[in-house]
């Protein structure tokens, strides 16, 4: 919106003046209001005329100079609000002129602080996945702001509920992100605004009534039959089997495809029943994870053992890229006639469900072998199948059948 800027620079007498100098003002005008503050200046109101002191001496001119570069400093001030769109007021080109305005806060930059703070303390207080996660939440964020606002930073001063939503809305849209992802990435910004509001740059959350929930997901998972077709189906190529056999080693511990990457000899030891486990920390979230090894897993730990891939590297075992173990994981998956989209991770969901909800184990068990910090992380990854509820729900129907036959032996 337009809006009409004009300036005064003028000796403001008091009302005893009789003579001599006085301060030098400056009245700002914007849309009929008005605004003044002081400058540092004096003048003999006698010989100030069409804003500049009377005279051709040499100070005169120093003096109309430095009353000019106030002048620029003030349109320098009008640009800058203007530039960072800035709601321009008499006071509020008074308050930049004199200074007295707060530093404008811009959310890229902050963002960009934020993300680098986490990569100082990689290692000590975050892992590198966390890192990646806010980086890329801050390229869609920059991507989304050139798209909806023609800009490449936004004053945190204008942030509104609708920015929230209309983000949200361009990542489903125009970057055909799923919502559960682009609620990641809600999140991820959230949390920047929070950290504004704690250091005090925000007065109030524009977002403190925006909510965004993940959908829960019918997450893939190989049962007890198609896990032993795969694991024992006869593959040719020796790649092909190399996958296969890392892929069903992580069926039976659970271990993500960068937790199986980093594992070495050293993280092999005995543990409290005398079996040998696997002591390791999750790399996304670097809690620990202790892991008995079942007799599966560590027979291909032993038929990997001396593998030049592994051995070279100081390795558990050889691993090929995750996008070449998952694009093999589909040709095994044709071959044993699975019909699901097998990637890495089906392994991590396999190992929670087939391999030990359903065989038994305590879901608390679970989660402490995943490295979850909390027990509702567990809970998304785990499925009770039939087979679980028929072995839960048998003593209660031999109770009833066994109460139906006592109820016929006292008729009789």
């Amino acid at each position: 919106m337009s809006r009409t800027f004009d300036f005064l620079f003028y000796p403001k007498k008091p009302k005893d003046w009789e003579r001599g100098p006085v301060k030098l003002y400056l009245r700002i005008t914007i849309d009929g209001k008005r605004s003044e503050t002081t400058t540092s200046l004096a003048v003999d109101p006698k010989n100030w005329e069409a804003g500049k002191l009377k005279g051709t001496k040499e100070e005169v001119k120093s003096f109309n100079g430095y009353v000019d570069t106030l002048r620029n400093q003030l349109y320098d001030c009008h640009k800058n609000l203007l530039q960072n769109g800035e709601d321009i007021t008499a006071d509020s080109l008074r308050n930049e002129f004199a200074g007295k305005g707060e530093r404008p806060r811009y959310l890229v930059e902050i963002f960009k602080a934020h993300n680098s703070n986490i990569e100082k303390l990689i290692g000590k207080d975050y892992a590198k996945p966390t890192l990646t996660k806010y980086v890329t939440t801050l390229n869609h964020l920059e991507n989304f702001l050139k798209w909806k606002y023609k800009t490449s930073d936004i004053n945190l001063a204008k942030l509104k509920y609708e920015f929230l939503t209309d983000f949200e809305f361009y990542l489903k849209t125009e970057k055909s992100i799923d919502h559960n992802t682009t609620a990641k990435y809600i999140k991820n910004t959230k949390k920047v605004i929070n950290d504004c509001m704690a250091k005090g740059w925000l007065k109030a959350n524009p977002f403190s009534n925006y909510k965004i929930t993940t959908k829960l997901v019918d997450r893939t998972f190989l049962s007890e039959n198609e896990l032993d077709i795969l694991a024992n189906k006869e593959l040719k190529l020796e790649r092909v089997a190399l996958v296969r056999d890392i892929f069903v080693f992580s069926c039976y511990t659970g271990l993500s495809f960068i937790d199986v990457a980093n594992l070495t000899p050293n993280h092999i030891a005995i543990g409290m029943d005398r079996e040998k486990w696997i002591f390791t920390n999750r790399q996304k979230t670097n809690t620990a994870s202790h892991i008995p090894l079942l007799p599966p897993a560590m027979e291909i730990i032993n038929k990997y053992k001396d593998h030049p891939a592994a051995v070279n590297k100081g390795r558990l075992l050889p691993l090929l890229s995750n996008q070449k173990m998952n694009a093999y994981l589909k040709e095994i998956a044709d071959l044993c006639e699975i019909h699901k989209d097998l990637t890495f991770h089906v392994a991590r969901h396999t190992f929670a469900t087939t391999v030990t909800l359903t065989n038994g184990v305590p879901i608390e068990t679970v989660s402490k072998m995943l490295g979850h910090k909390k027990l509702q992380t567990t809970q998304h990854y785990a499925k009770i199948l039939d087979k679980k509820i028929s072995q839960d729900m048998g003593n209660l129907f031999k109770k009833y059948k066994r109460n139906a036959k006592l109820k016929k032996v006292a008729k009789k």
